[in-house]
């Protein structure tokens, strides 16, 4: 799967702008123009993981929601991915993915 720099941008965009922040204000304390700012949230510019990551510590946000969309805190949050991964498995193995789930969420239930 490639990524989509422009939707990584537009999100990048949004979690600024709840934020508060202008692009001044986030490149000031990014220690980076303004410009880069806009190449980044315009997808013309590709962020590497590092700046991603300080990116998003900035915004308070995750990576997986401005890499994928889905934020941890979401409700349907992997739920794609896991429909993906069951249509492929057998009746046996969803019935032992949805064991395993359980015995784990009763152990957090537990805590």
């Amino acid at each position: 799967m490639a990524l989509d720099y422009k939707l990584m941008g537009e999100r990048l965009k949004k979690a600024r702008i709840q934020k508060g922040y202008t692009q001044e204000k986030l490149a000031e304390i990014m220690k980076v123009s303004i410009a880069y700012i806009s190449r980044i949230e315009t997808g013309k510019t590709h962020v590497n993981l590092k700046r991603l990551n300080e990116l998003c510590m900035v915004l308070d946000t995750s990576e997986s929601y401005i890499l994928n969309g889905a934020s941890d805190n979401s409700i349907s949050y992997l739920n794609t991915e896991f429909n993906t991964i069951l249509k492929d498995c057998s009746s046996r193995d969803k019935e032992l993915i949805y064991q395993i789930a359980s015995i784990i969420s009763q152990k957090k239930k537990r805590k």
